[in-house]
C-alpha cells in the first residue's frame, strides 16, 4: 500500500507547477491549464484523504464534485477567452486594457 505522504507529495509537486504556470505565462490558456494543474492537485488529495478514511466515502464525493465545478469552470473561461479573442485580437492578459468600449 502507498503511504499517504506520496500522494501529499505528487499533490504539492502539482499544486507548485500550476501556481508556477499562473504567476509566469503570458498566455490565457497557459494560465487556464496552470489553473487546471491547481484543481487536480486539490483532487488529487480528496481522493488520497477518502482513500485512507474508510469509514465514509466523503473524500471521493468530493473528488466528484470538485470535477463537475472544474469542468464547468473550463467551459466558461474558454467562451470568455473566445470572446476576448473575437473583440481584442490576442489573449495576452496584459494587452486587454479595458472592459468596456
Amino acid at each position: 500500500m502507498i503511504p499517504l505522504s506520496h500522494f501529499l507529495i505528487i499533490s504539492a509537486c502539482l499544486f507548485c507547477i500550476g501556481l508556477y504556470a499562473v504567476l509566469t505565462k503570458k498566455n490565457a490558456i497557459q494560465i487556464l491549464i496552470g489553473i487546471e494543474f491547481m484543481i487536480n492537485a486539490a483532487v488529487l488529495n480528496f481522493v488520497a484523504f477518502g482513500r485512507y478514511d474508510k469509514e465514509n466515502g466523503g473524500g471521493q464525493l468530493f473528488a466528484l464534485f470538485a470535477i463537475v465545478l472544474a469542468a464547468a469552470g473550463v467551459a466558461v473561461a474558454l467562451a470568455i477567452i473566445l470572446n476576448v479573442y473575437k473583440h481584442f485580437k490576442t489573449i495576452d492578459p496584459s494587452k486587454i486594457d479595458k472592459l468596456k468600449d
